[in-house]
């Protein structure tokens, strides 16, 4: 048998999770070569696992999350509003798999954006495939797909991740185009993927942030129907952080 041979094919086949424990495998002592149907199991398990690590980095680096985080790294207690039973019930991906929305809101620094990138990586790291935006990033973006004439694919590619992320809802006043893209995406993701939004506006005041009454009643319906709401309180973390 030519093991070399074996070697190359696989790596030439790109199975290179299987390539890189078969040459493990191969640089043992004969004796401890486990036998043929073991070493197909091992060398597949290795294969599968090869693949959902290239793929987690891969949605994690399209992803652009701003901020490095895990979920584990949320501060919970009764003075930010949230528990870590209601990390954790977000942490396991149903809301995801339900197509269920997350609105995020609170004062500036109480850690808003960090909760949307954490759960975001948690969704990459559950295999989901999610895109982060800043709320100006996505106008530019929005502006950008009009003039070229990209927007229809743009939209599309969008609509394709399981997990958008909006951050920082409300800071700058939504031009049109903007509304009808959110409109849009909203539109072909409802039931099939979820949309997490942060705010310093309270979620009620957002009808009136839209302005414009038709668009504001059809993002508004989209966004609330499945819904978890989180309104986290307390002082800045950025001021806990300077001192």
């Amino acid at each position: 048998m030519n093991t070399q041979n074996t070697l190359e094919q696989l790596k030439g086949l790109k199975l290179t999770g299987m390539a890189k424990r078969y040459e493990a495998a191969l640089s043992l002592p004969v004796h401890e070569i486990e036998d043929v149907h073991s070493l197909i199991a091992m060398i597949t398990q290795a294969e599968v696992e090869y693949r959902e690590y290239t793929r987690t980095q891969k949605y994690l680096k399209v992803s652009k999350l701003r901020y490095h985080a895990l979920p584990e790294d949320i501060i919970c207690n009764a003075e930010r509003g949230i528990t870590r039973e209601q990390v954790l019930r977000l942490s396991d991906g149903m809301f995801i798999e339900k197509g269920e929305n997350v609105l995020i809101t609170g004062a500036t620094g109480c850690g808003k954006s960090f909760m949307a990138c954490a759960l975001g990586r948690s969704a990459c790291l559950l295999g989901y495939r999610t895109q982060y935006f800043s709320m100006n990033k996505f106008m530019d973006a929005v502006t950008q797909a009009r003039l070229d004439g990209s927007y229809l694919k743009w939209i599309r590619g969008i609509s394709a991740n399981k997990l958008l992320i909006l951050d920082d809802f409300g800071l700058k006043a939504l031009n049109n185009d903007a509304r009808i893209a959110l409109l849009d995406i909203l539109e072909d993701r409802y039931g099939l993927g979820s949309t997490m939004i942060t705010s310093q506006l309270p979620v009620d005041t957002w009808y009136n942030f839209i302005e414009e009454p038709t668009l504001a009643d059809a993002i508004m319906d989209r966004l609330s129907a499945s819904a978890h709401r989180i309104a986290l309180t307390g002082k800045s973390l950025r001021t806990k952080k300077n001192h």
